[in-house]
């Protein structure tokens, strides 16, 4: 067995769709209904973390009449490893205004414990912020523009008294909405990962930035490192985790992570042929998962795995898989993702596998 197959035996381990418990379920059920698109993290206590938005039913093309969408953030806490979460902190969209700019939409989220405190990352979509001026005309009414803003406090309880402040926007029509930040590496370096989309809402891409104590620039970010694929994954790549995986077995030699990313084929869903094979196609809101590889800690070297296929599909629903996290502690890979139901809803749901279990697919 070479080393990519051994690579995709560990993803699906991870992303076992069978295996899934459900953990936060949306406020309702039924379409356009879910709980997720944020991380969990450990703090220095040993404590787990979980973030993510609750979102219900809307339509962007028609402006925000048509549902609530992206209503509001949620921090849970784990004190039993895993096994139970409890919700600790919620910010609503008036909680995450910017000056003026009043959020329309919440969307993905990232927390990182950093030395003595804690930085939440947050994509909102605000009013006040407009196209281009040779572009504004493409402005939906009662639409906005996505951008990422973070939020820095001395523990996770005070978050909510901290200042919310924009790093990352650009006027850039390529690159002109800004959301779903997580975290990463480059270089052995911290980074800040995050999905873009052009003025036209055509694609889903991904892009990264170093973190440091400076200011966060679009400028000095990397916008082109994972290029669209040909197949399942045309229309969009969003990454959405990292993993390291550990140097042993097939990998004694390699430094190799495990990059999860979303696709689809299509922006909205197609029609199929009615003699043709049926398959998920993946399109906005209901992406398929996919999973590529990196080297040396070196995002540029990124490759797919999944390369004509998409490698998680829900056995529910419309086979949406989506917004992977992976959190590694001592003991355990604990994976997260939102998950098609049979009822048209997307709950956030977990899988935890044993180090030992990883570490034996490598070796074997």
């Amino acid at each position: 067995m070479d080393i990519t197959a051994r690579l995709k035996a560990v993803a699906s381990r991870l992303i076992d769709q069978d295996q899934a418990k459900v953990i936060i379920p949306p406020q309702r059920s039924g379409t356009g209904h879910w709980f997720g698109g944020g991380n969990m993290v450990q703090d220095q206590k040993g404590v787990l973390w979980l973030t993510g938005r609750f979102r219900n039913q809307g339509d962007s093309r028609t402006g925000l009449g048509a549902g609530e969408r992206g209503l509001e953030l949620a921090i849970y806490r784990s004190d039993d490893n895993a096994q139970t979460f409890q919700h600790s902190l919620t910010l609503s969209k008036a909680d995450l205004n910017v000056g003026a700019r009043e959020v329309l939409s919440i969307e993905g989220s990232a927390l990182r414990f950093i030395d003595d405190r804690v930085e939440l990352f947050v994509s909102t979509e605000k009013q006040g912020i407009g196209y281009p001026k040779e572009l504004s005309s493409h402005l939906k009414p009662g639409t906005g523009v996505w951008t990422i803003d973070r939020l820095t406090a001395a523990s996770i309880s005070q978050i909510s008294n901290a200042v919310v402040e924009t790093v990352l926007e650009t006027s850039d029509p390529r690159f002109l909405h800004i959301k779903d930040p997580f975290l990463g590496s480059h270089a052995g370096v911290d980074c800040l990962l995050f999905c873009t989309h052009p003025f036209c809402w055509t694609s889903s891409n991904t892009g990264y930035v170093i973190l440091d104590d400076q200011a966060l620039s679009v400028q000095q970010a990397n916008l082109e490192f994972f290029p669209r694929g040909f197949t399942w994954d045309v229309a969009m790549t969003r990454g959405t985790a990292i993993v390291h995986l550990p140097r042993i077995g097939v990998l004694a030699d390699h430094d190799v992570q495990l990059f999860f990313y979303d696709g689809g084929e299509c922006v909205r869903d197609l029609d199929q042929h009615a003699s043709a094979v049926k398959r998920p196609r993946g399109f906005s809101c209901e992406e398929l998962g996919g999973v590529a590889y990196c080297q040396n800690g070196d995002l540029n070297t990124v490759q797919r795995l999944s390369v004509n296929h998409p490698m998680f599909v829900s056995p529910h629903g419309t086979g949406s898989s989506r917004y992977v996290d992976v959190l590694v502690t001592a003991d355990n890979y604990i994976a997260t993702w939102q998950q098609s139901q049979d009822d048209g809803s997307q709950p956030l749901v977990m899988n935890v596998v044993p180090r030992a279990e990883i570490e034996a697919l490598l070796i074997k």
